[in-house]
């Protein structure tokens, strides 16, 4: 209750004063029990901390807290009469960006002073949301104008200007809470995805950031597959530069030869219609990724020349945009063969967006090949606990794979290779993590079965040219690379 979410954030302030988090817990449990002028105080006096301690302001949604607060106090004072519907946007051109809306979210409880809880989850869903680049997120202020009214979706969806809504509820039952989170196509109608998600009550707003990530990483998946599967309704002749970013897109998780070079063609006018359009710039490299993860290279020196162009191409043009410093990162450090450079771009897009599952895998990757394993297992464990139905799911197990190889766990090794060949069997790294994984722990025939897989993918690929394949940076690990593979049968 807000006794409990009270004592929570006081607790948390007297261990820590400037632990903004439970700063903001406080102020909602004030406001939702009525009292927005100790909000205000209590946003007053944590702005003067931390400007006296840190010389810093405070964390956007934190300010956003405050202003919502603001808000709604003088819109009580102002207007007692019944809120008026929010203006009616000017209609979104058919072309627009993906524009959604997250509601209040019901709270079942006969409490309403528990509304706190369900807040804070919204106001972190939002704020998460608010860091992917190319989403438009409605105000707060103004999607939640709807707490309590009764209408649907399309009307909601018209009035906010949003394509979708992303609806749920709360309930608190004793230590545990349970949210239940729906994304609607606000222009159809139609539900896309629902899920629950539950946790401990232990810490309040440790567990409201916990949830909202799930649920961001939940949603944005659904997100962009409503919206290719839009892009492929629309005419050929009407595509603007997004509509054939998310063809791209479709293409590229074909996996095949085929479908990267289409994706390739894709994002090429995608970028041409719009030079901007860091994305597109971004995924350009992550297809040439994929094509020398798959073995399909044919001119090794021009496509790292390339790629090198188009990461310094994303990582310009989109400086704030986490998804293009993330394939950019990932183009420096395995095409390129930087992955010091590359870490360096996928930290600046996590502190962008921690909640980008692709950035937190290609930083496993990165810290794989920097000799950091037990880094990479817990940065791959976020972007699966983010994402677990992504497409690039394979990668994450073959990543996985990889890093318990070279902490020495290597019949973890072979369980994670086998499910990612299993479900992605045209991935030549996957293969090549079982082959040396086998070798390792003495199955030499199984070795050989795994490396014929590989050659079958890239003929060419020798001892002497692995290194170029498989960006590793220590002597130790080139060694026990070079071992195991020369153990499973790979020629000189």
């Amino acid at each position: 209750d807000s006794a409990a979410g009270e004592a929570a954030a006081r607790r948390a302030l007297r261990l820590d004063p400037l632990n903004e988090s439970a700063c903001r817990l406080l102020m909602r449990v004030k406001a939702s029990a009525g009292d927005a002028v100790q909000a205000l105080r209590i946003f007053a006096d944590f702005r003067a901390l931390l400007d006296r301690e840190l010389g810093v302001p405070p964390e956007p949604a934190t300010v956003a807290l405050e202003g919502a607060i603001r808000g709604r106090r003088h819109a009580k004072a102002d207007a007692p009469q019944p809120r008026a519907a929010p203006p009616v946007p000017a209609a979104e051109p058919a072309s627009a960006r993906p524009s959604i809306a997250v509601l209040a979210f019901e709270t079942l409880a006969e409490d309403a002073r528990r509304d706190y809880f369900a807040d804070g989850v919204v106001e972190e869903i939002i704020a998460a949301l608010s860091r992917v680049r190319g989403l438009f997120v409605i105000a707060r202020n103004s999607s939640f104008a709807f707490r309590g009214r009764a209408a649907d979706s399309k009307a909601i969806g018209e009035a906010l200007g949003a394509r979708y809504l992303l609806q749920g509820s709360a309930r608190q039952d004793a230590n545990r809470v349970r949210i239940t989170a729906t994304l609607v196509d606000s222009t159809a109608g139609t539900v896309i995805w629902s899920e629950n998600f539950q946790g401990a009550l232990a810490s309040v707003f440790d567990l409201q950031d916990q949830i909202a990530a799930r649920v961001v990483g939940a949603l944005l998946p659904r997100v962009e597959a409503a919206e290719i599967a839009r892009a492929f309704r629309k005419p050929t002749e009407s595509l603007d530069a997004y509509d054939l970013y998310l063809r791209g897109l479709a293409a590229m998780h074909l996996w095949t030869e085929e479908g990267s070079a289409e994706a390739i063609s894709l994002f090429r006018r995608a970028s041409d219609l719009d030079p901007q359009f860091a994305a597109a710039y971004g995924m350009e490299v992550r297809c040439y990724s994929q094509r020398k993860a798959c073995g399909w290279v044919r001119h090794r020196a021009a496509e790292t020349a390339e790629v090198a162009r188009l990461a310094r191409l994303a990582a310009d043009t989109g400086p704030d945009d986490a998804l293009a410093l993330a394939t950019a990162g990932i183009g420096f450090g395995f095409v390129v063969g930087d992955p010091a450079k590359g870490a360096r771009l996928v930290e600046r897009a996590l502190e962008l967006n921690p909640n980008l599952a692709l950035a937190w895998l290609f930083s496993g990757w990165l810290q794989v090949w920097l000799g950091r394993p037990d880094r990479a297992i817990a940065h791959i464990e976020r972007a699966m606990s983010l994402s677990p139905q992504d497409p690039q799911y394979a990668m994450m197990q073959t990543a996985t794979g990889c890093a318990h190889f070279f902490a020495g766990r290597e019949r973890e090794a072979v369980d994670w290779a086998e499910r990612a060949v299993l479900m992605q069997p045209n991935y030549w790294i996957a293969w090549c993590v079982l082959a040396a994984g086998r070798a390792a722990v003495g199955d030499v025939a199984g070795a050989g079965r795994a490396l014929d897989h590989v050659l079958r993918i890239d003929p060419g690929l020798r001892l002497s040219t692995l290194d170029a394949a498989f960006p590793i940076a220590g002597a130790a690990e080139i060694a026990k690379w070079h071992g195991a593979m020369r153990i499973a049968g790979l020629p000189e």
